[in-house]
Order: structure tokens, then C-alpha cells, then sequence
């Protein structure tokens, strides 16, 4: 498995981390993205661009999928249906419903294809340095025989049942960081309203028991007042929140937290930041919370 050919289909924040570690690890990486800048990045980082999709259906025994909406996914599926083959394993990473991904693992069944759902715990900043941990889900042989690819771009991976039970970790795992990363910026802002300089607050209260990932991985950006560097974008945000809330009310389980977070988001949405990162909501607290910060 080390020595194959690895195929990419998504170049953006998290594909290019992937591909990028993969490649570090010694894969040949075959990548595809519909935009022309992903894909000369990728031939900089040391990867083969492909043409088009089907190039990667046609050359390579396992390819990773990171792709930012239903229809790419089905898109891509329908043309692996055309070129793909059989015992060809696909490890679906995006955060995406869970009835899709049944779809489109019909069709990727249709030509012999293997699909798995593989979600992904992690930032892009954590993706680029391989700090992401992968809920793989699926017929539990081929989940066993692509380990070798997810330690290639993963810190840790765990099998976690049938497929689509990656998705519904996932899913729980989003729902605690959509909290987590409101709370990190509503405690950010109490600090900074009370007139104590946030870079030692953040050092002294990431060192104790109030400590979470999300004040960890975001607190420096919230420390700084800058979020234009995305490692996740508000907007794409809003579309992990959505498959969260629709899945949580199919089967009745009540998230008050985390639809009270949703405000914060939409919020950011609404003032026209949705093209930074997450973290941005410590901005939108500060403007409720009347902080001007001093330059």
C-alpha cells in the first residue's frame, strides 16, 4: 500500500494539507480540483496533477475525496461510475448528510468501487501539520487495508462501526466545537472588557481546567483580532452547521447549545465576514459587548 499511488480528488484547505503530508510521507499523490490554482499548487508541493477526475478514477487503487458540497460528491461519484473499477477503495473525508454519501456509495458500488466514510476532527491549521484524527466507517476489511494512507495524513484513526457512523461522530464532534469556539470567544472578550491583556489570559487559563481545543487552536487568533487567514471559513461553517441541525431534528435529540451558537455565525455572516475564520465570532462579541480595541 505505501509504494501505490495515491489519487486526490479536493485541493482546498483540507485536500491540500492531506495530499501535502501524503506526499511527505513518500505517496505519489495523483491530485484533481476543478480550480486551475489548487491544482499548480499541488504540482509545487510535489504532486502529479491530473486533467480531469476520470484520469484519477482510471490510475489510481485508492483515492481520497475532500469535496465542499453534495452535488461534487455525486458529481465525482458519477464519474468514477464511468472509469473507475472494481476493488477500488474511495475514502470520502467531507463533512456532508450522511443520505448522500448512501447515494453515492451506490453508484461507486455499481462499477465495483468501495466507498467509505472517513470524517475528519481537525482545522486546516491542524491539517497541515497532521493533527487530525479520522472517524473511519464502512466495511471494516478495506477500512483496515488503507491504514497505511490515513497515518500518511492523520495523527490518529479509529474504525467507529458501519458506514456513516464516521459522519455521526462527526457530527457530535462539529456540535462541540461550534460551542467550544463561541465560549473561547465569549470568555476572550470578558477578559479583554475587563481591561486584562487577552495574550496572558490565554497563556494562564489554556494551562487550566477552563481550557478546551477550540481556545487552543483559536484563542491566538481571537489574542490578535485577526482571522483572515481561514483555516475553516464561516461560510463552509454554515454548511457543517446546517447537516448538524437537520440531522439532530430527524431524530428528536434536542441541541439547545448548539443552536444558540448558530446566532453567532449568522451574525458573521450578516456583517460580511464570511470568508474568514471561525474565530471571527470573538469580533462579533466584541461589537455586541461595545470593545474597541486599542492599537
Amino acid at each position: 500500500m505505501a509504494a501505490n499511488e495515491v489519487g486526490m480528488i479536493g485541493l482546498g484547505i483540507m485536500g491540500s494539507a492531506m495530499s501535502g503530508n501524503l506526499i511527505q510521507a513518500g505517496f505519489k499523490v495523483l491530485g484533481y480540483d476543478v480550480a486551475p490554482r489548487c491544482r499548480a499548487e499541488h504540482r509545487k508541493a510535489g504532486g502529479d496533477a491530473a486533467r480531469d477526475c476520470r484520469e484519477v478514477a482510471k490510475s489510481c487503487d485508492v483515492v481520497v475525496t475532500s469535496l465542499p458540497s453534495s452535488q461534487a460528491l455525486l458529481d465525482t461519484a458519477a464519474e468514477f461510475f464511468k472509469a473507475g473499477r472494481k476493488g477500488q477503495i474511495v475514502i470520502e473525508t467531507s463533512t456532508l448528510p450522511i443520505a448522500t454519501k448512501e447515494e453515492a456509495r451506490k453508484l461507486f458500488a455499481a462499477r465495483g468501487a468501495i466507498l467509505l466514510d472517513c470524517t475528519l476532527s481537525g482545522t486546516g491549521a491542524q491539517a497541515r501539520v497532521k493533527d487530525l484524527i479520522v472517524y473511519a466507517s464502512g466495511n471494516r476489511r478495506p477500512c483496515e487495508r488503507i491504514a497505511p494512507v490515513l497515518e500518511g495524513f492523520a495523527r490518529a484513526h479509529y474504525y467507529v462501526g458501519d458506514f456513516g457512523a464516521g459522519s455521526k461522530v462527526k457530527f457530535v464532534a462539529n456540535l462541540l466545537v461550534a460551542i467550544h469556539n463561541v465560549a473561547a470567544a465569549e470568555a476572550m472578550v470578558l477578559a479583554m472588557k475587563s481591561g486584562l491583556d487577552p495574550a496572558l489570559v490565554l497563556k494562564v487559563v489554556a494551562d487550566g481546567a477552563g481550557s478546551s481545543r477550540m481556545l487552543q487552536v483559536r484563542g491566538p487568533l481571537m489574542v490578535k483580532g485577526d482571522y483572515s487567514e481561514a483555516t475553516m471559513k464561516v461560510e463552509t461553517w454554515q454548511k457543517d452547521m446546517t447537516i448538524i441541525g437537520e440531522y439532530a431534528r430527524k431524530i428528536d435529540c434536542p441541541t439547545p447549545l448548539f443552536s444558540a451558537s448558530a446566532a453567532f455565525y449568522t451574525a458573521a455572516m450578516a456583517m460580511g465576514m464570511g470568508a474568514e475564520d471561525t474565530g471571527v465570532v470573538c469580533a462579533v462579541l466584541e461589537r455586541m459587548a461595545n470593545h474597541s480595541r486599542r492599537r
